[in-house]
């Protein structure tokens, strides 16, 4: 079985558990170390050593790479708490950072892969910083042997010019058992004519979509509702409970389960928003969000911004509503003004595609567990002498 080791910059982060799910289905066995995000709870994750190193803050950078710093000048002393791996699969920069230290602590070196799902805005920069990141990087990856990144996009405009690493490309899709997918309302039989419910779901962060369903919803009034679910970034925003406090036709309905309760919330909207700005015209333009899949999953109608990878992926498969910008007018002619019969049409388009494009089974968890067990320096023969 191979053994690998998870490198994470913050445990209670739930694409983290998604990942170990992943790993695990596909028949790998985990530890995993990593920072923990104040003011959240120990994560419940199925591994067999959890290790924590230090705690980190939201929106604090410079103090993130102070505890890299640190861990990375104590590695001896916390790597002796852990089982040689196979493999180290490290989550973005600063566990790469770590991982080349980490390296050489166990015979034979174990292969790095570098896991970057989104590529932060500090990379970007055309100034002395964003340099200095990319010159990090590359000097890191130089011990790396594989990159796992989520969208063709940040191959294309990002890793392919920065960095030489074989790259596999892993989407941010759904684990799924092949079980019940979850329906569209407007297919119902007793959909009638209640208001089109638009779903805004997971990591909420983006100041302009809020603004913009906020105007849409009360431009309608009652007519138009919107459902957010997840985890907002408090830092991104003024006072959120205050702004969705003040909105009638907007409201905030906590996090979710993933993928337990995935069936019940897209199941509850015709309409998944699948726009983001946190990061215009770069990270945001380029991923693709865990909540395309989760939403086609389950039947809700991916609504994207033109331009950007998401409106690619949609309009490759025929599904879903592309807007040419989020102007309030844009959103009330081809939003607010869906017919019955639309819905349905859109409904059917998306439930009719195959479940592979959304989601990924124990045969695609093996397949990926391959990819790391084939790697050149990958000797589980050691783990077992260890």
């Amino acid at each position: 079985m191979l053994k690998i080791l998870y490198l994470v910059p913050n445990l209670a982060d739930p694409a983290v558990a998604r990942r170990v799910d992943m790993l695990r289905l596909g028949g790998a066995q985990i530890d995993v170390a990593g920072f923990r995000r104040a003011g959240t709870a120990v994560p419940s994750l199925d591994v067999e050593t959890y290790l924590e190193l230090d705690e980190t803050f939201d929106a604090r950078f410079a103090q993130r790479m102070l505890a890299t710093v640190r861990a990375r000048s104590k590695v001896r002393t916390w790597a002796a708490r852990l089982p040689r791996p196979d493999v180290i699969v490290a989550r973005n920069l600063e566990m790469l950072a770590l991982a080349s230290r980490l390296q050489s602590f166990w015979p034979g070196n174990p292969p790095i892969v570098y896991e970057c799902l989104d590529v932060h805005r500090l990379m970007l920069r055309g100034d002395a910083i964003g340099r200095t990141m990319r010159g990090a990087e590359r000097h890191w990856s130089r011990q790396a042997s594989l990159l796992l990144t989520s969208s063709p996009a940040f191959v294309r405009n990002y890793f392919d010019i920065h960095n030489a690493l074989p790259t596999e490309i892993v989407e941010n899709k759904v684990i799924w058992d092949d079980g019940e997918r979850g329906g569209n309302p407007a297919l119902a039989e007793a959909a009638g004519d209640g208001p089109v419910r638009i779903g805004w779901f997971g990591a909420l962060r983006c100041t302009r979509s809020l603004q913009a369903l906020s105007g849409l919803a009360d431009a309608f009034d009652g007519d138009v509702e919107v459902v957010l679910r997840g985890r907002p970034a408090l830092t991104e925003f003024d006072d959120f409970p205050a702004i969705v406090a003040r909105q009638k036709h907007l409201r905030f309905d906590g996090p979710y389960r993933n993928p337990d309760d995935l069936a019940a919330i897209y199941s509850d909207v015709h309409l998944a928003w699948a726009i983001d700005f946190f990061e215009d015209g770069q990270n945001s333009q380029w991923l693709l969000p865990n909540r395309i899949y989760e939403g086609c999953l389950h039947g809700a109608i991916p609504v994207a911004l033109a331009g950007t990878e998401t409106a690619a992926f949609i309009a490759h498969k025929g599904i879903g509503i592309v807007l040419p910008d989020i102007a309030p007018e844009t959103l009330r002619s081809m939003l607010g003004g869906l017919t019955r019969e639309r819905l349905v049409q859109l409904a059917t388009a998306v439930a009719a595609q195959d479940t592979g494009h959304f989601a990924v089974n124990a045969k695609a968890c093996a397949a990926l567990v391959d990819r790391l067990a084939g790697l050149p320096g990958t000797r589980p023969e050691l783990t077992e002498a260890a």
